[in-house]
Parts: C-alpha cells; sequence; structure tokens
C-alpha cells in the first residue's frame, strides 16, 4: 500500500481489531481514528466491537490463582529449557 493521508473503509475495517487492541503504530491508529470520525457506517462498527470487548470484561471473574502456581509453571520452564 501507498503512502496514504487517509484510510477508506476497508483500510479502517482491516485494522479495527488491532486498534480496538492498540496494537497499531500511531500513524495508522491516527488514520483510523480519523476514519471513525468521519464514516458513519465505520464508527458504528467500531462501537458495536468495543461494546461486546467492554461487556465480556465486565463479565469475566478474576480469581486467584492457587498458592505456588508461578513457581511450579517457572520450574517446568527451567526444566524445559535445560532439556532442549
Amino acid at each position: 500500500m501507498a503512502a496514504l493521508d487517509r484510510y477508506t473503509c476497508e483500510d479502517a475495517f482491516r485494522r479495527l481489531d488491532d486498534y480496538l487492541d492498540r496494537e497499531l503504530s500511531p500513524r495508522e491508529a491516527d488514520l483510523v481514528r480519523q476514519h471513525l470520525e468521519l464514516c458513519a457506517a465505520c464508527a458504528s462498527e467500531y462501537q458495536f466491537e468495543e461494546s461486546v470487548i467492554r461487556q465480556v470484561r465486565e463479565k469475566l471473574a478474576r480469581i486467584p490463582a492457587p498458592e505456588g502456581l508461578l513457581n511450579r509453571i517457572s520450574s517446568a520452564l527451567t526444566r524445559l529449557r535445560e532439556t532442549e
């Protein structure tokens, strides 16, 4: 893709998941944001996907990890590295 000064709907839609996850470069994120400010259809899709993610996060329960789990995982990884 050539250097662009703005994204099409296809460009923005292709990057929407990464935009929601904050995984785009600052330039790409800015181009998506600018597109969402101008395009009602893409902004609507963004709002829908953002609301789904927010609702899922609200439903997730945080449970404490069992005592010693981190140590067991770390030990297992160390053993694995030693056998490689």
